[in-house]
């Protein structure tokens, strides 16, 4: 059973950087796609970015595009979230997904996700 699991949130001043990490536990993680997604009270998560199974396909939403950065450490079986300029609407649950593809590209699509971690916090405020 592939278990995913998320580290890094807190609390950071507007304009601040965060690095979000995603561990997986229990498979090698090449057959698989990441996805980082944000979820905010009352809404559905929102795929804000995600990485191929090799790490040569990266996507981003809009409103993450430009400062997010996404990487992988297939050896390290980790996947990290580099957050920059970060604003106050960045603020919410940050969760990660894995799918099973078996080609080189990734979705941002939350029913897609084969498995779920159980998310870590990100609070930006002053």
């Amino acid at each position: 059973q592939l278990q995913l699991v998320e580290s890094g949130g807190g609390l950071v001043q507007p304009g601040g950087s965060l690095r979000l990490s995603c561990e997986i536990v229990g498979f090698t993680e090449g057959d698989y796609a990441i996805a980082w997604f944000r979820q905010t009270p009352g809404k559905e998560p929102e795929g804000i970015s995600c990485i191929s199974n090799t790490g040569a396909l990266t996507d981003y939403a809009a409103s993450v595009k430009g400062r997010f950065s996404i990487s992988r450490d297939n050896a390290k079986n980790t996947i990290d979230l580099r957050m920059n300029s970060l604003k106050p609407q960045d603020t919410g649950v940050y969760y990660c997904g894995a799918e099973r593809r078996f080609d080189s590209r990734c979705s941002r699509v939350r029913t897609d996700m084969n498995y779920w971690g159980k998310g870590t916090q990100v609070t930006v405020s002053s």
